[in-house]
């Protein structure tokens, strides 16, 4: 078991007169394998919020409507992540037909993920490959020599198919081409939004994290379609399409803001703790 200890702390300056709403997705997700001992919100506004949760994806929602003027919204956790291992070999793709109807819109293309587009080269390159976890393995390996991760080269609008042709990207970008090629070959695919537990510090500060999670044999696991961090190490906030199902934050108003902050603190390994490694294992923290 990891127990991991994070704070975000994220500053806006609402200059609408009328204010802005706010849709955050920074709360840890309550999951059969990620646990939240003990949370804490403050607000540096006397406002009030609401938290509400996906049912079908565990992710957790918080909208609030802020007042002109500075905005610090501070959450901070307590969270344990006991993942679901297993072997590598043992995981196989589930057929069309067989998939549950939960997995099922994880096939089809999406607003960043046009895996329609992409299925003449997704057949060439991984069309005879075995199907299981190694197929989705050299897809993500196959991402990774084909763009460069890179600061500041991608926007909101930024999609698979643009990163495919600039070559370059950051962890969204690495992820939505990753799913966009899972999709194009039948593979369910899905975006994970956490923290990038275990990333190069020359990358920049801690921040935010995307990764992919893959359907196979009936379980969800954890792809790091970037390979900049340790899976073992990710908190998982939500998961959805892609990055218009899970940004960490939406804003409706006149808002300016300043970079996030984010920090985590893993406890010491012990008897009950173990510090995040890379894994010889395929890991899950979903159903």
């Amino acid at each position: 078991m990891v127990r991991i200890e994070l704070q975000v702390d994220l500053d806006y300056t609402v200059s609408d007169p009328n204010g802005a709403d706010f849709i955050f997705n920074i709360h840890a997700a309550h999951t059969p394998h990620q646990f939240v001992r003990v949370e804490k919100l403050v607000l540096s506004q006397p406002i009030a919020h609401d938290v509400a949760t996906d049912p079908a994806t565990s992710s957790r929602y918080m909208r609030l409507h802020a007042e002109p003027g500075p905005l610090h919204v501070s959450y901070s956790a307590t969270i344990d992540i006991e993942h679901y291992r297993a072997d590598h070999g043992s995981l196989q793709e589930v057929p069309v037909r067989f998939l549950p109807l939960e997995a099922m819109q994880y096939i089809y293309p999406s607003r960043y993920c046009q895996s329609d587009r992409l299925l003449k080269l997704a057949f060439n390159e991984f069309g005879s490959l075995w199907q299981g976890h190694g197929r989705v393995l050299a897809i993500q390996q196959w991402v990774q020599r084909h763009v460069a991760f890179t600061s500041n080269t991608s926007n909101s609008n930024t999609s698979a198919v643009d990163t495919l042709i600039e070559q370059v990207g950051v962890c969204r970008d690495f992820a939505h081409l990753m799913i966009a090629l899972c999709r194009a070959v039948n593979i369910p695919a899905r975006m994970a939004t956490g923290t990038d537990f275990g990333a190069d510090p020359a990358l920049g500060p801690p921040d935010f994290h995307a990764y992919v999670e893959v359907y196979l044999s009936g379980r969800w696991y954890i792809f790091d379609a970037s390979g900049t961090g340790i899976p073992m190490g990710f908190v998982r906030f939500g998961t959805g399409r892609d990055a218009a199902d899970v940004a960490f934050a939406t804003i409706f108003g006149a808002v300016t803001s300043l970079a996030p902050v984010i920090s985590t603190r893993i406890a010491q390994p012990g008897v009950e703790f173990e510090w995040p490694s890379h894994c010889a294992q395929a890991l899950s923290t979903a159903s």
